[in-house]
């Protein structure tokens, strides 16, 4: 069974985008070339990888999706200095 994972980028206008994905070294090229990125980031790139997570199933990772869009940006921009991930795990492990 494949790893979830909902992630958060930065774009380049300062804004947060939230998603998910069970590859996030292929969503975030996705994001930046234009190739299924999604609608919202296709004029605000480059985009960069800030937060993320890792579920079980879709499910658990679609609500914290979801947990993550009702909180103010303020409230997310705290739960990534909060959750820092360190950068060779994560580019080692997910990119």
């Amino acid at each position: 069974m494949n790893k979830w994972y909902t992630y958060v980028v930065r774009c380049r206008d300062n804004t947060l985008y939230t998603g998910v994905t069970t590859d996030i070294g292929r969503r975030l090229n996705e994001h930046n070339s234009g190739n299924r990125g999604a609608k919202y980031t296709k004029r605000r790139r480059p985009v960069e990888l800030v937060y993320w997570s890792e579920h079980q199933d879709r499910s658990e990772a679609q609500r914290e999706e979801w947990r993550i869009k009702q909180l103010s940006k303020k409230e997310k921009e705290q739960l990534i200095i909060a959750d820092m991930h360190p950068m060779e795990e994560t580019s080692s492990t997910l990119l």
